[in-house]
């Protein structure tokens, strides 16, 4: 089976956009034309103009960082400019700790916007909700920040508080949110047995979340008798994403063989294709992947996986459709460069960029009523300057992020749960390999 390939994000855990990513030392790039570099000495006269004549004398580091920033968010949300401390954050994100509150946002008419809430952390305790728009964060407005800048202001010492104001739709004013700051030792994999069925949530792609899966099914089968086990639920809602490794790997966890996932850029001979290996954890057994509209990057390249090579029956709503690659271009002591360079293909050479995964059974999950009209469903397509994806229709990507606290009152969970005992049937499950092979 796969281990190991390149280090790429795809998604993100707290302070950044979601992501697809790779590390790269970077390609030397063709030199521009003359006009290119004259507009260049325009940028250069203005800089020296501020820099001499401004009020108050400018912090120039700061105003070079962002003029990078504002180029490189002109042309995708997920492109951006990371100074040395910033990348720094994102190698330890991937490591599956870091401190914070655990919430993975992005930036939206420039307020920050929670896509979602990670599991069991301070933010979800305090009720932050996805789609809930941060419009202060310990008094100062967001307004006039640079996304890097809000989350810095939201990360500080364990142990101590900060208070969010917090735009909510549906409510009739701005709610007033106080979080804890802790350490988010992010647990990769949550498991369980439900009676006969082994349900595995993975909560996000971390250097740890293959060796986490792996222990979580030996446990299952330890439990269950493998003539009693019906099968797998695999959990993939409210995933923000992660490590491009982590993510084959937990495909190929299920699969025997096939391709995985492929980026393609620019040019024909940057394709990457990255395939799964003899090796089913599972024995075969039947599995249900749920997702829904908290289901981005990493999460939607293993559900498009399962569900190309008909490996598994995927159920619940539209996921958040985001599939382009960022590339990772170190800039020494500077920082690195995040730059969308590609996009990724499920197996059946489908972009989901702006469209997300359809799922095979679409199950809507009912919101209590208390959360009516709080909890918005979008996605990628959404996004302000998003790419525009090769199958983007008007109905678009993302839908509803809501997953109940409490199993029996999870409709999608109970659903799945009878389609592997036999209580209900479907024509997509249990689905047929052999038409993923007449594809192969």
């Amino acid at each position: 089976m796969i281990r190991k390939a390149s280090l790429v994000i795809v998604g993100a855990l707290m302070g950044a956009t979601a992501m697809s990513v790779i590390y790269s030392a970077g390609v030397p790039a063709q030199a521009a034309g003359p006009s290119t570099y004259k507009e260049l000495s325009i940028f250069g006269d203005v800089f020296e103009r501020v820099r001499a004549q401004y009020v108050t004398p400018p912090d120039e580091e700061k105003l070079v960082e962002n003029a990078i920033n504002g180029m490189l968010t002109s042309l995708d949300p997920h492109s951006s400019f990371l100074n040395a401390r910033d990348a720094e954050d994102m190698r330890t994100q991937t490591r599956g700790e870091f401190g914070g509150l655990g919430i993975e946002v992005t930036m939206e008419d420039e307020l920050v916007k929670v896509i979602a809430p990670i599991d069991d952390t301070p933010a979800s305790r305090a009720g932050i909700l996805s789609g809930d728009l941060i419009a202060e964060i310990d008094g100062t407005a967001v307004r006039g920040l640079k996304l890097e800048e809000a989350v810095e202001k939201m990360r500080g010492a364990v142990n101590t508080p900060i208070k969010l104001t917090v735009i909510r739709e549906g409510a009739d004013k701005p709610l007033e949110i106080t979080v804890v700051r802790d350490i988010i030792a992010v647990r990769a994999v949550k498991s369980r047995v439900e009676g006969d069925v082994g349900y595995l949530r993975v909560i996000s792609f971390t250097e740890k979340t293959y060796d986490d899966l792996e222990k979580a099914i030996e446990k299952i089968k330890e439990e269950v008798p493998a003539d009693q086990l019906k099968g797998y639920v695999l959990d993939l809602r409210l995933n923000p994403g992660g490590l491009l490794d982590q993510a084959i790997n937990v495909s190929d966890a299920f699969l025997e063989r096939g391709e995985v996932v492929s980026t393609r850029g620019r040019n024909a001979d940057e394709t990457r294709r990255f395939n799964a290996g003899p090796g089913d954890l599972t024995d075969g057994k039947p599995v249900v992947v749920l997702i829904n509209g908290g289901s981005a990057s990493a999460s939607e390249i293993v559900a498009g996986a399962l569900q190309d090579l008909k490996r598994a029956t995927v159920l619940g709503t539209r996921s958040f459709g985001k599939g382009s690659v960022q590339t990772i271009i170190p800039l020494g002591e500077s920082g690195a460069l995040r730059l969308t360079t590609a996009l990724y293909y499920t197996p059946s050479g489908t972009s989901i960029q702006g469209t997300g995964i359809k799922p095979d059974i679409a199950v809507e999950q009912p919101l209590p009523e208390e959360l009516q009209g709080k909890v918005r469903a979008e996605g990628e397509s959404s996004l302000r300057g998003h790419i525009p994806g090769q199958n983007e229709t008007d109905e678009g990507s993302g839908s509803v992020a809501y997953v109940p606290p409490e199993a029996k009152d999870d409709i999608q969970l109970n659903y799945a749960l009878d389609l592997l005992r036999g209580n209900k049937s479907d024509p997509s499950f249990p689905p047929s390999p052999d038409k993923a092979a007449a594809k192969q």
